[in-house]
């Protein structure tokens, strides 16, 4: 079988031709009691659907009927089911199957009796035998039901997924053919019931989203049909939708599918008619199907039996997320039936909406919200009418309900808090009851507590926190030991009522936090079904006030998403509104978007690269930048402002989200307020040529803001909006580029990591454009040696560029990694940490690069760079290096390895890079690096730059020190390298300082670094060089510490054996060289677990 399925992927061309002499093989295969052996039977004839199609007759039929009998047979763990299920979508998907699906056939003669097996009907004339067409899915399709809750996901998947295969099928052939049904009647509302049930009950999000198409599907079916089905089951659909959290669901409103009989065909064709005429009477019988599938089950007829199922019992399925998508759905239903048949559904919503219940309001609201969201969407003006027909007493009961903005009395005219604070309430009187009782027992609080009234039936959560907050207890003097028996049992009386306070605090606050946000829930649906539904009342105010408090504190995304859709239709419609609230609310939102510190840094708390490198903001930085769509409210552990702040940033985003999908390219025409924000401290100017005139505008605007807070915020609302605008706004967005690059460079380190964000987000859907800018202006902030801020904003810009855009960056790559490399000695170790982090992340796009054509726009800039590629070219492959010419004749001849070593000491010294030279002992390392310290000094003496020549400094184990300073006079000339062994006692050294300035090579030991650390530190040295540089692995030995405060252009370690004990040897010979380029210490061991 698995010979079979790669013939036919590889040969697909040879598929007819090859079918016939295969598909025996594979009908014994789907006929293998195995399973494993059905499975990649069933999945080498998928590629092959069309043809057998085309086969038609009895081949045909012989297949199909045998996949379905498969069904019959298999069990919960069989594992071919998914790909019998997988082959019968695609055989029905084939375009030739169309008819066969819905036709019945009148046969003369009755074939060979199976599954379908034909069922004589009384009526049928004589010698006619009415036989059920062997494709039809009206008997077929319900062989699928006890698969959509199957135990296993891909099983789940697979059921739903042949189903939406089927009805995409029936669709095609619907448009084809007008009057053609896209799905049997018969079992259309069984059909719709299960798909109900997969959308009330699933967790995965790949079968929802598909029950989710398959529902939308189902619903174009004929009107008529639908009516049918929302008479027996809509209110059924509306209880299960909204039963409370805790509470189980009603048994007799699901749908249990009969389990067919498993290996009796004659059984299973029995039940299988049976079940027919049970769908043939759903219509008239309504609920009478689930009944007598229950009834069936109890009798013993079904292999599966039901368990209670407990709303939020799955820890998986979120309980809102499913409310959401089933009152969706719901909402849709509605939207499809013509308006007489709409009663049932309204009645179901009256019912809701007048209960106490917030789960109920809050579900029918998004049922109307759907329902009404949905004829707006349609390209023509049929279905507007359902609007005409909902009645005004509903519509006013929504407004009075909007009234209602005390939390603890959310229903006009009643004092019922929600039902579903109904237990805590309880609770929460009964303890004040306890207290009362406690203070009135006790006769010690008879001056305070006198006069004092309390309505506990009526009793409120603020109520009860202000009664407790006047609870005063006396404080008792006496000492324990004087005290008498009396004074005793009242110490005792005033702890226990002071326990029964706190508990009645802790009670009614947490009772006035859940009471406040289960009324901002419902409040804000409530509130954008009257948005949806209807014209705008004249008061906008109690219909904006619930959606602001959704989107400043809404902790549910998906509620919170439906609030910011209303609010961005709601400012739709007020467009032309006079006066209207779009200004002040455009105004509001973009405050909002700089809530989230996280997100928005505060000049007050980033006030140095330190606290950035502190908290390690550039590593982590644009973590949750990537993840931008897909956010999760922090855990409970985080401040609380924090969260507060992450909640209104995003429920801010999501309205300008909204507002950019539907005012697309008129956004700004429609809202010139949100334009007048972005620009409030940004100034316009045109990308390409910023004229000396534009330059000095914009350095006089930034700096004469006095708050660096203001100019942060205006940065952050651009970057919430660049990815989300129209494509034809986006160059006008661009001209704040300008202004934001100039802010890379702002003396506050808060402005520069707000601008280095802001053009990251930019660049990732403006990648040419803004790249292109950062080309030709990040660059040379990086080399402007006269100010460390543009050097470090530049550097926090690449980096945060590095981390966010990953592989998009490789067309840039060769262009960034050559200005990074020779700022990695800079004299700020910001700067340094910054730009080696970015460097290393760049160096592994390079390969991907070459070949690629430059960016567009920047192909003068890679012209002009023809010795950076030649040094990616040495970088990427050393063979590339040509052979260096020493400036300088050495007193003897080199060996090959030895020119290699030079050469590439050489790629190095020109370059501006470190390296660690790693031959054996024995094989020169003394020698090569004293080549290219002397040949350095010759280049440089050539120019005439004698003055500028700083000297070397050698440093080796003691014993060494004598053998360095005989090699370099054994081989180079002593003109050119002159040579000082600093050893010695503390007075022998003294005294040799003074004569530094007479030698450019200083040569000593480890230990005397250690010891004169504070004095060699003083220099620059030209070259410092580590012989035996493993002495140094040990990053918090004194040695180490002594050796990494020495300065120098180069560096180079020497050693035969780099790594001693583990790789984290390498990080501190690393650090030495190049400080920063792996990281700090504690980040390399992390993944490896050192200990």
């Amino acid at each position: 079988m698995s010979i079979i399925l790669l013939l036919f992927s590889l040969f697909q061309e040879l598929l007819h031709d090859l079918l016939s002499r295969i598909l025996p093989a594979c009908k014994a295969g789907l006929e293998d009691p195995d399973d494993d052996v059905q499975a990649v039977a069933a999945d080498a004839l998928i590629p092959a659907a069309d043809s057998i199609v085309s086969l038609k007759g009895p081949t045909l039929h012989s297949i199909v009927m045998l996949l379905w009998d498969i069904l019959l047979d298999l069990d919960d763990l069989s594992p071919s089911t998914s790909s019998v299920m997988n082959l019968l979508a695609e055989i029905y998907s084939q375009k030739e199957m169309f008819p066969n699906m819905f036709e019945v056939l009148t046969l003369r003669e009755t074939q060979e009796y199976d599954l379908n097996e034909a069922i004589r009907v009384h009526d049928t004339p004589e010698g006619i035998c009415l036989q059920e067409n062997p494709y039809a899915l009206t008997s077929l399709a319900p062989r699928l039901w006890p698969f959509m809750r199957h135990s296993i996901t891909s099983v789940r998947y697979s059921a739903i997924r042949t189903l939406e295969r089927l009805l995409e099928a029936g669709l095609k052939q619907n448009i084809s053919v007008p009057s053609a049904a896209i799905w049997p009647t018969t079992i259309l509302g069984d059909t719709l019931r299960i798909v109900f049930q997969n959308l009330l009950l699933e967790s995965n999000d790949d079968i929802l989203e598909c029950s989710e198409r398959v529902w939308r599907l189902l619903l174009q079916s004929q009107v008529k049909e639908l009516e049918l089905v929302a008479r027996s089951y809509a209110s059924s659909w509306m209880e299960l939708a909204t039963t409370p959290y805790g509470s189980t669901l009603d048994s007799s409103k699901l749908f249990w599918p009969v389990a067919l009989p498993r290996k009796s065909h004659f059984r299973a064709a029995a039940k299988m008619r049976a079940v027919k005429l049970e769908n043939e009477s759903s219509s008239r019988v309504g609920m009478e199907l689930a009944k007598v599938t229950i009834s069936h089950e109890r009798n013993g007829d079904s292999s599966s039996s039901f368990s209670k199922i407990i709303v939020g019992a799955d820890a998986d399925i979120s309980v809102t997320l499913t409310r959401v998508v089933t009152a969706t759905a719901l909402g849709i239903f509605a939207s499809k039936l013509n308006e007489g048949s709409l009663q049932d559904v309204i009645s179901s919503l009256w019912n809701a909406f007048k209960s106490s219940s917030g789960v109920r309001r809050q579900v029918a609201s998004i049922v109307l919200i759907s329902w009404f969201k949905e004829i707006r969407n349609k390209e023509n003006s049929i279905g507007h009418g359902a609007i005409s027909c909902l009645p005004n007493y509903l519509r006013e009961w929504l407004l009075d309900l909007l009234t209602c903005s005390d939390p603890a009395f959310p229903t006009k005219d009643s004092s019922l808090p929600y039902t579903e604070l109904s237990r805590t309430y309880s609770k929460m009187r009964g303890e004040a009851t306890q207290l009362v009782r406690a203070i009135e027992s006790s006769g010690l609080f008879k001056d305070s507590f006198s006069g004092t009234q309390i309505d506990f039936e009526n009793l409120t959560a603020d109520d009860a926190i202000n009664f407790a907050s006047k609870i005063s207890t006396p404080k008792i003097s006496t000492p324990i030991g004087d005290i008498d028996e009396n004074g005793l049992e009242g110490r005792q009386a005033i702890d226990d009522i002071e326990s029964l306070k706190q508990r009645l605090l802790t009670t009614s606050g947490y009772l006035k936090c859940v009471q406040s946000n289960l009324h901002i829930s419902v409040s804000a649906m409530v509130a954008a079904a009257v948005v949806w539904m209807s014209e705008l009342p004249a008061r906008l105010n109690p219909i904006i006030l619930p959606l602001m408090a959704s989107i400043k504190r809404e902790q549910e995304e998906i509620l919170q998403q439906k609030a910011a859709d209303a609010l961005a239709e709601l400012i739709c419609q007020c467009v032309l509104r006079k006066p209207g609230p779009n200004d002040k609310l455009i105004k509001n939102i973009c405050t909002l978007t700089c809530m989230d510190a996280s997100e928005t840094p505060q000049a007050a708390v980033i006030c140095s690269m330190e606290v950035i490198d502190e908290q390690d903001i550039l590593s982590s930085g644009t973590n949750t930048r990537k993840s931008r769509t897909k956010v999760h409210v922090p855990s409970g552990t985080d401040d609380r402002s924090r969260i507060e702040g992450f909640i209104s940033r995003r429920g801010s985003e999501l309205v300008l989200r909204c507002l950019c999908e539907k005012l697309g390219a008129a956004l700004f025409e429609k809202l010139p307020k949100l334009w007048d924000y972005l620009t409030e401290i940004l100034l316009p100017a045109t990308v390409e040529n910023v004229t000396a005139e534009d330059e000095q505008k914009i350095m006089h605007t930034i700096e004469s803001v006095k708050d660096p807070q203001t100019l942060i915020n205006n940065i952050q609302v651009v970057r919430s909006l660049a990815p989300m605008l129209n494509e034809m706004l986006k160059p006008r967005l661009l001209t704040l580029l300008p202004c934001i690059f100039r802010c890379i460079r702002h003396s506050h380190v808060a402005v520069r990591l707000a601008a280095s964000r802001c053009i990251t987000s930019m660049a990732k859907s403006l990648t040419t454009d803004v790249m292109g800018a950062v080309i030709v202006n990040a660059i040379p902030m990086l080399e402007d040696m006269n100010s460390v801020n543009s050097r470090q904003g530049a550097g926090m810009l690449i980096s945060l560029l590095v981390q966010g855009m990953g592989v998009e960056l490789v067309p840039y790559a060769p262009l960034l990694v050559v200005p990074l490399l020779r700022c990695m000695s800079d004299c700020d170790q910001s700067v340094r940490r910054s730009v080696t982090r970015s460097f290393a992340a760049l160096v592994p796009l390079l390969p991907l690069a070459r070949g690629l054509p430059p960016p567009s726009g920047l192909s003068e800039v890679f012209s002009k760079n023809k010795e950076d590629a030649q040094f990616l070219e040495q970088l990427l492959d050393n063979s590339h290096i040509e052979d260096y010419k020493l400036c300088t004749e050495l007193k003897m001849t080199l060996r090959r390895y030895q020119q290699e070593g030079i050469n590439w000491l050489a790629f190095l010294k020109r370059f501006k890079l470190h390296g660690i030279l790693c031959d054996d002992m024995g094989l020169g390392k003394t020698l090569q690096a004293s080549a290219i310290v002397a040949c350095d000094i010759v280049e440089r003496l050539t120019l005439n730059d004698r003055e500028n020549i700083p000297p070397s400094l050698i440093i080796c184990p003691s014993t060494l020190v004598g053998h360095w300073a005989f090699e370099i006079e054994k081989y180079v000339d002593v003109s050119i390298l002159s040579t000082l062994q600093y050893v010695g006692s503390v007075q022998e050294r003294t005294s040799l300082r003074e004569c530094f300035n007479k030698y450019n090579v200083i040569i000593t030991s480890y230990d005397v670094v250690r010891k004169d650390v504070e004095y060699l530190s003083q220099f620059h040295w030209n070259y410092c060089i580590l012989d035996e540089g493993h002495i140094i692995r040990n990053a918090k030995s004194k040695i180490t510490l002594a050796v990494k405060q020495l300065r120098s252009q180069n560096r180079l370690v020497l050693s035969g054996t780099p790594i001693q004990n583990n790789v984290m040897d390498l990080w501190s010979l690393f650090d030495f060289l190049m400080p920063g380029f792996l990281g700090t210490e504690r980040q390399v061991m992390a993944p490896y677990r050192f200990t």
